[in-house]
């Protein structure tokens, strides 16, 4: 079953509904990232709609934003870029390329960047 409803070269879902989508599917990440953050393992900061999830030891930073003019969630992490599309089946952003939508992607990245680690995204 293919989960993307909008891949790149397929239908794209409109300018107005992929902004819907992805201010809530970044809310909703900043907010389990700030739970999550107790742990001390990384800082979550916010700017002008653009996530970045700051590491100290090892030094490192996220970066997650939302790519309009694409229709798609790009994160730039652990020295490699992500492109997630919006998927209808799953209601949320899905990255083809590692078969996870947004919170269970970032939380394994996450995961790689502290050495292991349960750091769980709900």
């Amino acid at each position: 079953m293919d989960r993307r409803a909008g891949c790149y070269t397929g239908c794209m879902i409109d300018e107005a509904a992929f902004r819907k989508h992805s201010d809530h599917a970044v809310n909703a990440l900043k907010k389990s990232l700030i739970d999550a953050e107790e742990s001390g393992e990384f800082e979550v900061e916010e700017q002008g709609g653009v996530l970045n999830v700051v590491f100290e030891e090892p030094p490192a930073k996220f970066v997650i934003t939302p790519n309009t003019p694409a229709r798609q969630i790009w994160i730039s992490a652990l020295s490699t870029s992500f492109k997630l599309d919006w998927s209808d089946a799953e209601n949320d952003f899905y990255s083809p390329k590692d078969a996870l939508t947004l919170k269970p992607l970032v939380a394994k990245l996450i995961n790689q960047q502290i050495g292991g680690g349960s750091v769980t995204l709900d």
